[in-house]
């Protein structure tokens, strides 16, 4: 882990990476402040791959809250994109935040959204304001 990180940075961090570990069929996971930075991702992940996705996911993310919005249907909870050889996941965290993961085209969808949803239930409320900073300034060196 990185010696610039707090002992919570560091902890959702690793959060992150062992999300990836433990959930069959998932090969990456980021997760996104609401203005579109990229915050963490996991493990073994290019950083220039995982500030792209960081990119992709927050347009994806946005609009489907404006969609979800302009149609009065409520939050939009989760975004699912489809593709050949595997799917990305994108779901809110908080605060406009959001949890980015791609899988293979193996993996079980149900389960990887699952999965998902138990991680941000479990670690949301940790991204406060001060995480997301402290993270930003990591990342950003």
């Amino acid at each position: 882990m990185n010696d610039q990180l707090s002992a919570n940075a560091e902890n959702f961090t690793w959060l992150i990476s062992n999300f990836v570990g433990e959930v069959h069929g998932v090969e990456h996971a980021i997760v996104v402040s609401s203005d579109g930075l990229l915050l963490t991702s996991s493990r073994d992940f290019p950083e220039e791959n995982a500030e792209q996705l960081a990119a992709i996911a927050s347009g994806l993310h946005s609009l489907a809250v404006g969609g979800a919005n302009l149609f009065a249907k409520g939050t939009c909870e989760q975004l699912i994109v489809r593709m050949q050889g595997g799917h990305l996941f994108v779901m809110s965290i908080s605060d406009g935040s959001c949890l980015a993961v791609l899988s293979s085209p193996a993996a079980d969808m149900k389960i990887v959204a699952y999965q998902m949803t138990r991680l941000v239930e479990n670690v949301g409320h940790a991204l406060t304001p001060q995480l997301r900073s402290e993270l930003r300034e990591v990342i950003g060196n």
